[in-house]
């Protein structure tokens, strides 16, 4: 006989689909909360204002998609230059391992930029609307005149702040100075402008209105960030043995024997952007930015226990072992993290701003010309990939009295551009049989030390 499905009716109270509740944080202040707003500031502050720091004649933060150039700051790359995106990539993703394994997620709690946008969000929404209680009371009322000038306020700086992001955002992709000009004479370009508007609503639907949605339910880190945990991560814990049973009491007044020190009033909770409650455990919605830490703190001063009920700690502590931060772990991570920053350094500390590219004239294998030589032709492809014009020496070696015919002097190539110069070179006649390889050094005048050799194939006569 086969096993009959089991339906299990859902209660009407609790429907399949329902409407998420607004989270109202509470304000607090302490150590992490200091942190996270001097993060904000630090970043966002870099984000709008690097942008507009010119280096050298040109903006010193931008990716000139069309030009095929990325300027940064006194560096400027070319495609050529993808290993290094890869290797910056490779960083970063080890970074977030080796971070994730140390001390859990800090990158959501102080860095996403979904955090970041989000707070100074909520900056903008405390100011108008006044504290939680007060903005609670303000949703739940009737609309009155008060309430239509601080919710058109919000939404207006809500508006403009999330315009300008999306302004800035194009702006290291299109000069911003010049974009910010053709938006002052309405000439800016359809392209431009759908990406100011796209990012512009990206911003205030992330930061505005989905908030703590995003780190819920769209971010995928959230759902294999526990592949990266262990016993002896740093995760934000509330000590349950020391908490519990909870109860109220009065303000400096010991615990009784049968209570522990937490006062269940709910401050950790109501503090929490992602509306989780720490005293359920480890839950993958905490973004670890310590701001239930700054409330229970602040509590424990206040009943004269001491702090620490909720804390940066690890699994393994609260179970009464020692914490392990140097574990295999997090070493196999520092050494790959370290030899790759090291080969990224290196690279880049030895990288040459001139490619040569030397292709050889197949029409003919060679040539005899005047005086009893042997030429052969080679079509050269140089280019700078420095900010400045550059004049460069060719040079070649490989054979007995080898020379170069043409060309003869000096060879300019204009900042950013690729040049092709024909090239011939010549040997005697009676010095040269079968197939050599020849290297050709092209130098910059300026700067002695940079050169780019290639080796090539010079065909003479056989035996």
């Amino acid at each position: 006989m086969k096993p009959q499905a089991v339906i299990v009716d859902q209660p009407a109270d609790q429907p399949f689909y329902a409407a998420a509740q607004k989270i109202y944080p509470r304000e607090v202040n302490g150590r992490y909360s200091q942190l996270r707003r001097a993060a904000v500031v630090v970043l966002l502050g870099l984000f709008y204002a690097v942008a507009w720091i010119s280096w050298e004649g040109h903006q010193a933060l931008l990716f000139d998609l069309p030009a095929r150039k990325f300027h940064v700051f006194g560096l400027t790359l070319w495609p050529q230059d993808f290993l290094y995106l890869a290797l910056l990539l490779i960083i970063a993703a080890l970074s977030l391992f080796f971070f994730t394994a140390l001390a859990g997620r800090l990158w959501c709690g102080y860095a996403c930029p979904q955090t970041v946008w989000t707070e100074l969000f909520t900056w903008i929404e405390q100011w108008t609307e006044g504290p939680r209680s007060r903005r609670m009371k303000l949703d739940q009322g009737p609309w009155t005149a008060g309430k239509l000038v601080r919710k058109g306020l919000k939404q207006f700086l809500w508006i403009a702040l999330a315009a300008y992001t999306g302004f800035t955002f194009v702006g290291y992709f299109t000069p911003i100075r010049a974009l910010g000009g053709q938006l002052l004479d309405r000439s800016v370009g359809a392209w431009a402008l759908f990406w100011i508007v796209l990012y512009a609503l990206a911003t205030y639907g992330n930061a505005g209105f989905l908030r703590e949605q995003v780190c819920k339910y769209m971010c995928p880190y959230a759902r294999f960030q526990s592949a990266m945990f262990d016993k002896s991560t740093l995760i934000i814990s509330y000590d349950q043995a020391r908490g519990e049973p909870r109860g109220g009491r009065r303000r400096g007044t010991a615990a009784a024997p049968s209570q522990g020190d937490c006062i269940d009033c709910t401050l950790c909770v109501q503090v929490c952007p992602t509306g989780i409650d720490i005293r359920r455990g480890l839950q993958y919605e905490c973004i670890a930015c310590g701001a239930c830490i700054d409330a229970c703190n602040g509590v424990m001063d206040r009943m004269g226990s001491p702090r620490g009920l909720i804390r940066y700690t690890t699994e393994q502590s609260l179970q009464g072992g020692a914490a392990r931060v140097l574990r295999p772990r997090m070493l196999v991570y520092a050494a790959l993290l370290c030899a790759i920053i090291g080969l990224f350094t290196y690279s880049l500390a030895n990288r040459s701003p001139v490619i040569l590219d030397v292709i050889r004239d197949r029409n003919a294998l060679y040539r005899e010309v005047h005086g009893g030589a042997i030429e052969n032709i080679y079509s050269l492809r140089i280019i700078n990939l420095d900010s400045h014009p550059h004049r460069y020496q060719l040079s070649a070696d490989g054979l007995p009295r080898l020379k170069i015919a043409d060309p003869q002097g000096p060879i300019e190539v204009p900042p950013g551009t690729v040049s092709t110069v024909a090239a011939r070179l010549q040997a005697p006649i009676d010095g040269v049989t079968g197939i050599h390889q020849v290297t050709l050094t092209l130098t910059a005048l300026e700067s002695p030390r940079t050169q780019v050799r290639e080796q090539t194939r010079f065909i003479g006569p056989r035996s």
